[in-house]
C-alpha cells in the first residue's frame, strides 16, 4: 500500500552556491512558510572548493496548482542573497532523453528494457544511431523514433548540426551515449554541458584504441570496471557520475572480460542516468556531487 506522501506531488529543490552559515536555516525556513513538508534532505559542504550543495524532496501542504511557479518567484530573494545555481521541478515530470548508439547495441537495449518496465521514469525522444537500422534487427524500437545519421570524416560537422537540430526539435533534456563510437565536437559538447552522459570501460588512459579488453587480458589486470560521466572536450574525461569493478581471474578468457565488462557498463550507464533523472548529480566544477539513493 502506498504511503501517504507517496499520493502527493513531490518536488526536487537542488542547490549550488559558494558556503557560507545560514544557508540551511534560510532555505528550510522559506520551504516551511512556503507550505512545503520536506521528505529528503541531503547537503555537503566542500572544503576544497568552498561550496556547498544541497538537495531537497517536499511536498506541498494544500493547493499545489500554481505552487512551482509561486515558489520559483518567491525563493529568488534568497538564490540572490546565497549566489545559488539552483532548480526545482516536479519530480513525476519526466526528462525527455535521446538514446546514441553505434554498433554494440548492449547499453541501448538496457536501458530501453529499464524504461519499459518503468525502472527509469522518462520519455525517449529518439534513438539516434551511425549504424543502419537493420545492424538492430533483434532490438524493438516500435513506438521509438529511429534517425540513421551516418559519420565520415567529410560530413562530421553536417551530421552533429543535424544532431544537434534534433535535439532542438525535440526539446531534448538528457543525450545518452550508450557506447556511441563517435567523438562530439568541442562545440557540441559545449551545447551540452551537464546534460550528455557517455560510458566507457574503465581501463582509460592505459588501454586506449581497439581491443582494450583483449589488452588488459594480455597485461593480466584483476580488477576490471566502468565509467559513466558528463562529456566535456576532454576525451572521456568529463566529471564522472559513477563507476564500477568486478574481480577477474588467470582463468578468464579475453572473451569472459569483454562479456563481463558488458555488464558492468550497462550497470552502471543505467545508475547514473537514474541518478540524472532524479536530480541527484550536481556538478562541482570537474568533479560531481552526486547523493545517491
Amino acid at each position: 500500500m502506498a504511503s501517504p506522501s507517496s499520493l502527493q506531488t513531490q518536488f526536487v529543490l537542488t542547490i549550488a552556491c559558494p558556503d557560507r552559515p545560514g544557508i540551511v536555516a534560510a532555505v528550510t525556513t522559506f520551504l516551511f512558510e512556503a507550505g512545503g513538508n520536506i521528505l529528503e534532505a541531503q547537503q555537503f559542504d566542500d572544503l576544497q572548493s568552498k561550496r556547498f550543495f544541497m538537495r531537497v524532496v517536499f511536498t506541498a501542504v494544500g493547493e499545489t496548482d500554481g505552487y512551482l511557479d509561486r515558489f520559483r518567484t518567491d525563493f529568488l530573494a534568497i538564490a540572490e542573497t546565497f549566489g545559488m545555481d539552483w532548480t526545482l521541478r516536479d519530480r513525476l515530470e519526466k526528462r525527455r532523453v535521446m538514446i546514441l548508439v553505434s554498433k554494440f547495441d548492449h547499453c541501448m537495449v538496457d536501458l530501453l528494457y529499464r524504461w519499459r518496465n518503468g525502472e527509469l521514469p522518462m520519455d525517449i525522444t529518439a534513438i539516434v544511431a551511425n549504424h543502419p537500422r537493420e545492424t538492430y534487427a533483434g532490438v524493438d524500437f516500435s513506438g521509438l523514433r529511429f534517425h540513421h545519421l551516418p559519420v565520415t570524416k567529410q560530413t562530421k560537422m553536417e551530421q552533429e548540426t543535424e544532431l544537434w537540430d534534433l535535439v532542438r526539435e525535440t526539446k531534448t533534456d538528457l543525450v545518452v551515449l550508450a557506447r556511441y563510437m563517435q567523438v562530439l565536437s568541442d562545440g557540441l559538447t559545449a551545447k551540452l554541458n551537464g546534460r550528455c552522459i557517455n560510458i566507457h570501460h574503465s581501463f582509460l588512459p592505459g588501454f586506449k584504441g581497439a581491443k582494450p579488453y583483449h589488452q588488459a587480458y594480455e597485461r593480466g589486470v584483476k580488477l576490471i570496471g566502468a565509467t559513466a560521466h558528463y562529456v566535456t572536450s576532454d576525451l572521456d574525461e568529463g566529471p564522472i557520475i559513477e563507476q564500477d569493478v568486478e574481480r577477474i581471474s588467470h582463468g578468464d578468457t579475453p572473451d569472459d572480460l569483454v562479456r563481463k565488462g558488458r555488464d558492468i557498463e550497462r550497470r552502471v550507464l543505467a545508475r547514473a542516468v537514474r541518478f540524472h533523472l532524479d536530480g541527484r548529480v550536481i556538478l562541482n566544477g570537474g568533479k560531481t556531487v552526486v547523493f545517491t539513493e
